[in-house]
């Protein structure tokens, strides 16, 4: 069983090798959630918290293990920690990483001189890949999540935020709640099994945060028994995992209070917050967390809250889209359809009334009518920005007024 001691010698061992992540003030993130603290995971080295598990866990193997090498697989996060310990430590390491995982993740592995293979599929065809290859050639599997020594590790992270947080100095009250992110249950087993055995912080909450499209431990939790996915659906690929960890789910039931779910568009609206407000660059899986507590998916109104933004390793050519889906599901980006008849001045007369709206007009296509229509009509598409989706049906609501037939 783990135990508050084991998560404090491990991070007597990472303190000489990972410096404390930063805890940044986001009183305007969230609207009645003044005092939300982000815990900044993404700024670790290797852009992630995995580093912090798979670092402690390779510090305990013996030097006969350590000449067997090492195996893993992951997403990406937990590839580049264990890569990282491996280089240092001068330990051979064999690394199976999902198709679904970005480029940027793979070749930041590949930098640390590991061995890389990649299988297709998500996590779970990873794992199995890994497992048949211990199997066959030896090795010490590391285990992203699902392994006593990780979770402790991983564990250290809460006993930063209970330091961190008592030393801001202005705040009286103890911290109400923490919020994970949650794929395997590693993170929040650790943080969960840390702040429930600590006496720093008697009545805090454990949340945490899956994406509805991979919400493996919530169904288990639901069920009180664990439960596997046929499939998952989640650009937050770092969380994309068909099955909950054995020690994770016995550790989660006993632990954590309580585990909600959030979309894909939430993730990304949560992302575009960030990067805005906070200046903040958080992949999938690090924002939802951010995105629980936006979208009032728990009661965090009022409460002294610490959200840990566990990774920042977006892939740079995904980030476009998601930034893009961002603004479209907040309706401050729109696409919207007019028909018109074709007479001089029409372009005109829409673009007038938008201005005067306040919006603006960023992409324009204008095609003939359609079948169904009108033979003198033509087709108007354009992209506009808006404030928000109050601001977009303003502008749709004065087009409508004015006689336009807004498809």
């Amino acid at each position: 069983m783990l135990t508050y001691n084991k998560i404090q010698q491990a991070a007597s061992v990472l303190r000489q090798v990972l410096r404390p992540t930063d805890m940044v003030w986001a009183p305007r993130l969230v609207p009645g959630c003044e005092q939300l603290y982000l815990k900044a995971e993404n700024w670790q080295v290797t852009g992630s918290f995995k580093v912090r598990g798979a670092y402690y866990k390779m510090s305990l193997m013996t030097d006969d293990e350590k000449a067997r090498g090492v195996i893993a697989c992951s997403a990406g996060n937990h590839a580049q920690g264990v890569a990282l310990a491996a280089q240092r430590a001068g330990i051979d390491a064999t690394i199976f990483i999902p198709s679904i995982a970005p480029i940027s993740k793979i070749e930041a592995t590949e930098r640390y001189g590991v061995r890389v293979v990649i299988v297709d599929g998500v996590y779970d065809d990873a794992y199995q890949a890994a497992r048949e290859f211990e199997r066959t050639n030896g090795g010490v599997f590391i285990h992203p999540f699902d392994d006593e020594q990780v979770i402790a590790g991983q564990g250290t992270i809460a006993l930063e935020i209970l330091d961190q947080y008592r030393a801001k100095g202005k705040i009286l009250n103890e911290l109400d709640a923490v919020v994970v992110p949650v794929g395997g249950g590693g993170l929040i087993s650790g943080v969960a099994v840390a702040i429930k055995k600590s006496n720093r912080a008697k009545n805090c909450k454990v949340y945490g945060v899956q994406a509805a499209g991979a919400a493996s431990m919530a169904q288990s939790m639901a069920a009180k028994q664990r439960k596997s996915l046929d499939h998952v659906a989640t650009f937050a690929d770092g969380i994309a995992v068909k099955h909950p960890g054995e020690l994770t789910y016995d550790y989660c039931s006993e632990f954590v209070d309580e585990i909600v779910t959030v979309t894909d568009d939430e993730i990304a609206i949560a992302i575009l917050h960030l990067m805005e407000q906070q200046k903040f660059i958080a992949e999938g899986a690090g924002a939802v967390a951010v995105a629980a507590a936006m979208f009032n998916k728990l009661p965090l109104a009022g409460k002294n809250v610490c959200a840990i933004v566990s990774g920042g390793n977006i892939d740079v050519n995904n980030l476009p889209r998601v930034i893009n889906r961002g603004l479209l599901a907040t309706g401050r980006l729109s696409h919207l359809t007019i028909e018109l008849i074709e007479r001089p001045g029409q372009l005109m007369g829409v673009s007038k009334i938008i201005a005067d709206c306040g919006a603006n007009v960023v992409d324009l296509v204008h095609n003939p009518g359609r079948e169904n229509t009108d033979i003198a009509s033509c087709i108007l598409r354009l992209t506009i920005e808006t404030k928000d989706r109050a601001h977009r049906d303003t502008v749709i609501r004065t087009l409508t007024e004015q006689g336009y037939n807004v498809l």
